[in-house]
């Protein structure tokens, strides 16, 4: 990703009650340490906890005064995509599959994943985004 996109934090954020009426969302979780570099992690241990959700900032909405964004910063980044509004199992076991892919790739996933629903065409879309760094060979 090339230039990061910014969100306004929800004071309640529940990333998977999300219908196809609520916007465009991005959400954060931490990764379970013990998970992270397993080939085959534990899908029901994977995500550790929710760090932060928040709305898409709208075009043409400034930041109030003290008013805080959440960052999908750029960067590299496994990436997953869905045409549809993904569950949580199906969202988890998703995130497995990419930590995988990227182990299997010798890259190292890092300590964060960043769920993320919008509209593209008319439709719904989950994707997922995991940052990484790359082994020196």
């Amino acid at each position: 990703m090339l230039s990061p996109l910014f969100y306004f934090p929800e004071a309640s954020p529940d990333p998977f009650s999300c219908r196809e009426e609520n916007g465009e969302k991005l959400y954060s979780f931490e990764i379970d340490e013990t998970q992270r570099l397993n080939i085959e992690p534990d899908a029901k241990t994977l995500l550790k906890k929710l760090i932060s959700g928040g709305n898409a900032v709208r075009p043409g909405r400034a930041a109030a005064a003290g008013e805080s964004r959440l960052e999908l910063p750029a960067g590299d980044y496994l990436f997953a995509q869905e045409r549809e509004i993904l569950g949580r199992e199906q969202i988890t076991a998703a995130a497995a599959e990419i930590q995988a892919e990227g182990l299997w790739q010798r890259l190292e996933p890092g300590n964060r994943l960043y769920l993320r629903y919008l509209f593209e065409d008319g439709r719904p879309v989950t994707q997922l985004f995991r940052p990484f760094t790359r082994h020196s060979s």
